[in-house]
């Protein structure tokens, strides 16, 4: 066979016009009308805040490829240049369909069920005292109106605040004369709620007001510019290039270098500007003139900018009922609470699929090492964590305990950048080691060890993950991890620290496999493997669960796999380069997404290997950026309990026929054909099963202490 024709463009998708089409099936949850009303308004607010990081990141990172002059093509034969005129064209689109969404299908229906989210024109009396009296206490003092003439030039307007331009004239003069006019601006403060809620009486029907903070200081803009007439005025906000650019050969202090570079996003090249489309010609005129932008870079929006307030509006209380009953996460079988889990590990690895299991284990597990006297040593990767972790503070608390603390702080974690600086710090001055990773990787593994010393010798538990050590995203996110003390990955998480903090290269590793060096050779493999047992006529199967699918070596090993007749099914939620069931290249390829209340986040491959079934799992995409640019572990799950767990996972996943979106020849996505099929949601059966597996193991729990001479009463 001849594999070249495996490697042409019309064998590729585009990698940011995929992107788009998983945004786009978020927007079809919105749009939804078997989703609970509030979900679909969650949802669209979703989709606001993707696209603002697709422009920040991925537009951003085109133009200036454009800008150098940049011409080589992408894998789908596309050069940037070709690039930014599709994406153009969609992203109009989109923001259109966005509002659409928002006008017709969901401010009607929001109304009705007693949420109205107004103007000042549909006010009642009471409501406007409420708002005057507001606006004169809590917004006029923090506001900061700006003329703008021959000695006050344009001010800086910040990365994606809210801005309010205005045309203003001094009282008595002619509106009409174009020339006698004066323009002005004013902040959207960031730190007032955006959305206020007006006061109801009590008892009634249920009946909710909302007005958006920017109508109140719009309405009141002539309080700002004494003895002047507003003569029109509207909100803007505008996107800037947010990809840092960081010279780590040169720096010598990253953390310093980090720094600057933030403060440098906000003079980033203005890459969108947003106004509200009933804005004066005049005023758009001028702001484009001040922002420098092209015409297909202005977006006029029939609505309220920046639908990401919609998220605000979603928490207001009274509205349960419109909403995905809350699910909490159930205790894991193997795991109890009130006891020690180092002896629990050492019972047998043990398998977490969150948001299903609680991520609580993995807390206690790092503060019972912060606490437990026989611990030695304890080594952790952060990349994204909560505002206020409790794992930070078990780790700062080991430090000052005397345990030996190393943690990997990666400050290149976009938009976590002053987070994981702040972090950092804090760790420093409670006496870990705090280390930065690699000089030009960033490092994305999520891995914790804890060697602790026991009767029989040195043993090293570890835990290793597909999402962050993050206890806020864990009740958002699927994602899995392992917990394990065999020797074999004891040693391999050692070598990876010691990689990470020294200039240590193993030789070998027992289980882990690590990117960048070693990673991608293996999985291709793996898929070689697969490709040689079906020409040989034997069975052939592979499984993946990722986020993204853009690797153009791993998927021309796929091409080469289905041709030969293995059977591959791929969920990928996201980005997916790979052209699926093209005849004479993919027929044997499968493609699903799955978009649910819960963000789908862990990867999982599966490879049939002739009856000797491998599994692993890990932080790693099939990406370029992944596989040849991070620091990624992928870990095998060896138990054949777990395994039976990690197989479970995925036959649910692609039995899903209410959430599951199936990808298309053409690059789309449509949902799943239904018909004399049973109705199965993933998320919902995971999460049926973790409340049944919690409830079955209530009844085995031991009603009293049993005596145990084995262990004592604290490892118990």
């Amino acid at each position: 066979m001849d594999k070249s024709i495996f490697d042409r463009p019309e064998n590729f998708t585009n990698r940011e016009l995929s992107w788009l089409e998983f945004n786009q099936r978020i927007l079809g949850e919105a749009r939804d009308r078997k989703n609970p009303l509030f979900e679909r308004m969650k949802f669209l607010s979703i989709t606001a805040s993707n696209l603002d990081e697709f422009f920040m990141v991925r537009i951003a990172s085109l133009k200036d490829m454009v800008n150098a002059g940049y011409k080589k093509k992408d894998i789908a034969g596309m050069t940037p240049q070709e690039q930014l005129g599709a994406l153009n064209e969609k992203t109009h689109a989109f923001c259109e369909k966005q509002y659409t969404t928002y006008n017709r299908s969901l401010l009607p229906k929001l109304s009705e069920a007693g949420l109205e989210i107004v103007t000042f024109n549909s006010l009642s009396e009471k409501e406007e005292e409420f708002l005057e009296e507001y606006f004169h206490k809590n917004v006029y003092p923090v506001l900061t109106p700006m003329a703008i003439d021959s000695s006050r030039p344009f001010p800086l307007i910040q990365n994606k605040t809210l801005n309010i331009a205005a045309l203003i004239k001094s009282r008595g003069e002619d509106k009409k004369e174009k020339k006698d006019y004066d323009i002005a601006t004013v902040q959207v403060p960031s730190v007032l709620p955006r959305v206020i809620v007006l006061p109801q009486k009590d008892g009634g029907k249920r009946k909710c007001r909302v007005i958006l903070l920017e109508n109140v200081i719009e309405h009141y803009l002539d309080v700002l510019f004494l003895n002047h007439e507003i003569i029109c005025s509207a909100p803007y906000r505008i996107m800037r290039n947010a990809d840092l650019s960081i010279d780590e050969d040169d720096a010598e202090d990253l953390l310093k270098e980090i720094e600057k570079s933030l403060k440098m996003r906000q003079w980033g090249e203005v890459i969108k500007f947003e106004y509200e489309e009933r804005m004066d010609s005049r005023l758009v005129k001028y702001l484009k003139k001040q922002f420098k932008v092209h015409p297909c870079d202005m977006y006029a929006f029939n609505g309220p900018l920046d639908l990401t307030f919609l998220m605000k509006c979603y928490g207001i209380e009274g509205f349960s009922d419109l909403k995905e009953k809350p699910y909490t996460p159930q205790k894991n079988k193997k795991l109890r609470a009130d006891k020690n889990i180092f002896t629990q590990i050492r019972k047998g690895d043990v398998l977490l699929h969150h948001p299903y299991e609680s991520f609580d284990p993995i807390v206690a597990f790092i503060r019972q090492a912060a606490e437990d006297k026989d611990v030695l040593a304890i080594k952790q990767t952060l990349y994204r964590v909560s505002g206020h972790s409790p794992i930070i503070a078990a780790l700062a608390q080991a430090a000052e305990n005397g345990k030996q603390v190393t943690v990997l702080v990666e400050l290149k974690a976009r938009f976590d950048e002053e987070n994981n600086i702040n972090w950092a710090r804090k760790l420093e001055k409670a006496g870990c080691h705090v280390i930065y990773g690699l000089v030009g990787l960033k490092t994305h593994c999520k891995i914790a060890l804890v060697v602790r010393k026991e009767a029989d010798g040195i043993r090293r538990y570890v835990h290793l993950g597909t999402g962050n050590y993050n206890d806020s995203t864990a009740k958002l996110y699927t994602d899995t991890g392992m917990f394990t003390c065999r020797d074999v990955v004891g040693e391999d998480a050692t070598a990876v620290f010691n990689m990470l903090s020294g200039y240590s290269e193993p030789a070998n590793w027992n289980r882990l496999i690590v990117a960048p060096i070693w990673m991608k050779k293996r999985f291709l493999e793996m898929i070689h493997r697969e490709t040689k047992n079906a020409k040989e006529g034997k069975p052939a199967k592979i499984i993946a669960k990722c986020n993204s699918l853009c690797d153009r070596k791993i998927i021309l090993a796929l091409y080469e796999a289905s041709c030969a007749g293995v059977q591959v099914d791929l969920i990928v939620r996201g980005i997916c380069c790979l052209v699926a069931g093209k005849p004479g290249v993919s027929e044997n390829i499968r493609v699903r997404s799955i978009v649910g209340t819960f963000l789908e986040h862990a990867r999982i491959f599966y490879f049939y290997n002739d009856g000797h079934e491998e599994i692993y799992m890990g932080s790693a995409d099939w990406m370029p950026r992944n596989l040849d640019r991070r620091v990624e572990i992928v870990f095998p799950v060896e138990e054949e309990e777990l395994k039976e767990k990690a197989k479970h996972i995925l036959d649910v996943q692609l039995s899903d026929t209410l959430k599951a979106h199936r990808l298309l020849e053409d690059g789309t996505y449509q949902k799943v054909d239904r018909r004399g099929k049973e109705a199965i949601e993933a998320q919902k059966t995971f999460c049926e099963e973790a409340i049944a597996a919690a409830n079955e193991s209530k009844k085995k729990v031991p009603k009293k202490r049993t005596f145990d001479p084995r262990f004592s009463p604290q490892e118990e």
